[in-house]
């Protein structure tokens, strides 16, 4: 039978000035190599499943950061607003008046949150009489109601996060009017069921995790569209120039809003 020869690995690095066949060289198991490739892959490996984590606490003690998790679910926004704009060229459109309203979010600690926005404004507005001499053309003003039916798509700039409680955002929504009639204006002028654009920018401001003060800024795009009597001459005054001289009978008319208001969030 013949001889077994064993043999033990090594890896190791060369000394200088050793002699024999294994001079120079340093016994070391490829065992401890592979455990610390091991620890350094796992190492990676942890890092780079909670990257999000990471980047939050960078620079910072885990309890010092000036990010904070938004919390999941739903939220409830009672809010007062001001409605302005000068109400088209003649001013006939509502405008000029406080506006109160609920809305309501989903996904509000995402980065894309939406919201269904329920609103009612006492608004007034000028009454144009294209039938009357010039001198006595416009009156007013007077008051008019408007109620506001509105789907919103929101960006939260900071994600599911808060930075020192603040949370800013920018959006857009997309709304219908229900007016109220004027019985003073015998024009033909309507408002009517009108829909309308508004992009805006605002921020929410965490008082504690559930409580939070919100507030933005929007700008109501909508069409309006003048009768047909703005575009005759007056019939107690003939010789006068109508309501309407350039053609231009409809326009698009822009409006400011301002709105603040207290929310408040919860898990359905």
């Amino acid at each position: 039978m013949g001889r077994v020869w064993e043999c033990e690995c090594y890896q190791g690095v060369t000394l200088s000035g050793a002699k024999g066949a294994y001079a120079g060289i340093v016994p070391f198991p490829l065992g401890a190599l592979g455990f610390r490739v091991t620890l350094a892959t796992a190492l990676l490996v942890l890092a780079a499943v909670s990257p999000e984590t990471a980047a939050a606490q960078v620079g910072h003690a885990p309890g010092r950061s000036p990010y904070h998790d938004i919390p999941k679910g739903h939220t409830v926004t009672g809010f007062a607003g001001l409605f302005g704009g000068p109400g088209g060229r003649f001013g006939i459109a509502p405008h000029d008046g406080p506006v109160f309203g609920i809305r309501y979010d989903i996904r509000t600690a995402s980065a894309i949150q939406m919201g269904l926005v329920l609103a009612r404004g006492n608004l007034e507005r000028l009454i144009v009489d294209p039938f009357v001499e010039v001198a006595n053309r416009v009156s007013g003003p007077v008051d008019q109601t408007v109620s506001f039916v509105e789907i919103d798509l929101q960006l939260n700039l900071t994600g599911g996060k808060t930075w020192h409680r603040l949370a800013p955002f920018v959006g857009v929504g997309g709304g219908l009017t229900f007016p109220s009639g004027t019985a003073a204006d015998t024009s033909g002028f309507e408002l009517g069921k009108k829909i309308y654009l508004a992009p805006h920018a605002g921020f929410r401001f965490f008082l504690t995790d559930r409580l939070h003060l919100r507030t933005d800024a929007r700008v109501i795009f909508w069409k309006l569209n003048y009768p047909a009597s703005f575009t005759r001459e007056p019939t107690l005054d003939p010789d006068a120039p109508p309501v309407i001289d350039d053609g231009r009978v409809s326009e698009w008319a822009t409006t400011s809003w301002l709105q603040a208001g207290l929310g408040f969030s919860f898990s359905p």
